[in-house]
């Protein structure tokens, strides 16, 4: 995939779906001033800002505990199968170019290439525990609670629709019942390098950094295009304002640069190296890497890009950890119609969620939003807005693979901060059968765990990139 940044628009400011381009003023391949390791990495080290938590133990943990386990969950059928619908047209401007190119194109799935129990419906839970979903979900369609259905029904039907109009949701969803909504297979449509770039991309980028991150006009980004010849005083002026902000304000702007960060790292990491009739070839792009990352061609943001990566783990970490017991009730299931899979997938994800829940350093989120009850209630729906507008932008950008994969990971990240914020709904489910004050849609559920498989395998690129540029002096 490859948006942001371009060729003669510079660098915009941490790193996702981002284009292949470099600042006009870069040298073909970097200077050498360290190591290239050192100078991607040297201050990638030690303990993150607003955290308890290292990027040393971040490193362990992913690479060795929970990313080969996390890999095989994804690779299952009712993880690679999303639902999204990439015909939904921009809220913001009608000028979007739709790109030509052959790598932004997504295939979506023939409908005998999804399995049944996926298609008929959301399937959280035991095939009993459905017959009454499917009934709901069918009357709530129909707009009206039906006085024949049971008590029961009629119940669901107004607790699910107070639920999908409440403040809880971060994100602007697709409509899956749309005749433009159809599954794609997220293994065969993978989130690479597709030459996505220029003043498109990078328009998409500008309007998620200058009107959705709190920060007024006068305050420009290091390395925005937006203010050229400020230099040094631009970068000071940016991180003193920043560290001036309330935690959570500085929180949201970590969040979506730690998104872009891996991103970036995704389209280095699979970069088109060779295009001919006998071979398209695959691979890390060290170069890619270094314009996006080293600390000199960057003028110090590329380290700090990677920190905010690290920082957006760790929020997505806390989510999984802390929604374990919904995922535990025995009526639960990642039902796809094959039983013996179906067991086998909910036992890997539970062992895989109990990992993560013995990890030593969780983030504490009940950092945010602890002041004043009045002051932090406007403060979250600040955020929660701001964010919600994040993930309606993503319906403007041109490319169609960067769209599908930019969504997802605004779910994904959007459904983490529910799930954070819900922690008394969550306390209070249910043991068993559906759960009416907190629920996750199967659309929330591939999401969540699909962006954090994103995040998890940009951890693990790094160390890749760090062993590649060991090589290199």
């Amino acid at each position: 995939m490859g948006w942001g940044w371009g060729l003669v628009l510079g660098l915009l400011g941490a790193a996702w779906l981002s284009g292949s381009g470099r600042r006009a003023d870069a040298p073909e391949t970097p200077v050498a001033l360290g190591s290239a390791a050192q100078r991607c990495f040297c201050q990638v080290t030690g303990y993150l800002d607003d955290c308890t938590c290292d990027v040393e133990t971040i490193d362990r943990f992913n690479n060795y505990k929970l990313f080969p386990r996390l890999q095989k969950l994804l690779e299952s059928d009712y993880f690679r199968y999303y639902k999204v619908n990439l015909k939904r047209p921009c809220p913001f401007w009608n000028d979007i170019s739709q790109c030509g190119i052959r790598d932004c194109a997504v295939k979506p799935c023939q409908s005998d290439e999804v399995p049944d129990g996926i298609k008929s419906a959301s399937y959280k839970y035991s095939e009993e525990a459905n017959n009454l979903i499917e009934e709901c979900e069918k009357a709530e369609r129909l707009g009206a609670v039906d006085e024949s259905l049971s008590e029961e029904t009629q119940k669901a039907v107004l607790q699910w629709t107070k639920h999908d109009d409440s403040s809880d949701n971060f994100c602007e969803v697709d409509d899956i019942q749309s005749p433009d909504a159809e599954y794609v297979d997220l293994l065969l449509n993978p989130e690479r390098y597709t030459g996505y770039k220029g003043p498109d991309a990078w328009k998409i980028w500008n309007v998620i950094y200058e009107e959705n991150c709190f920060k007024p006009q006068t305050i420009k980004r290091p390395l925005s295009p937006l203010a050229s010849g400020q230099g040094k005083s631009k970068e000071n002026t940016f991180y003193s304002w920043l560290e001036g902000l309330c935690v959570e304000k500085r929180a949201f702007y970590r969040l979506i640069s730690g998104l872009h960060a891996s991103i970036n790292v995704h389209l280095s990491a699979r970069y088109l190296l060779q295009d001919t009739w006998l071979e398209t070839k695959w691979g890390h792009n060290i170069t890619e890497f270094q314009q996006r990352f080293d600390g000199i061609l960057t003028e110090g943001e590329g380290p700090r890009r990677l920190k905010n990566l690290y920082f957006l783990y760790l929020i997505e970490l806390r989510a999984l950890s802390k929604v374990l017991p919904f995922f535990e009730r025995p009526d639960f299931q990642l039902f796809t119609g094959n039983k013996i899979q179906d067991a086998e997938n909910k036992m890997l994800l539970l062992e895989i969620l109990h990992e993560i829940k013995s990890f030593p350093l969780h983030f504490d989120e009940n950092s945010l939003f602890a002041g004043d009850k009045k002051e932090a209630q406007k403060l979250k729906e600040d955020f929660r807005l701001h964010f919600r507008n994040i993930s309606r932008i993503m319906d403007c950008v041109g490319c169609f693979k960067c769209r599908l994969w930019g969504k997802l990971q605004t779910q994904g990240l959007g459904t983490a901060l529910k799930i954070l914020f819900s922690e008394k709904l969550i306390a209070n489910m249910a043991e068993s059968g559906p759960s009416y004050e907190f629920h996750l849609t199967r659309q929330e559920i591939v999401s969540f765990f699909n962006a954090f498989g994103r995040i998890s395998t940009s951890v693990k690129e790094l160390e890749n990139f760090r062993n590649l540029l060991h090589n290199i002096h």
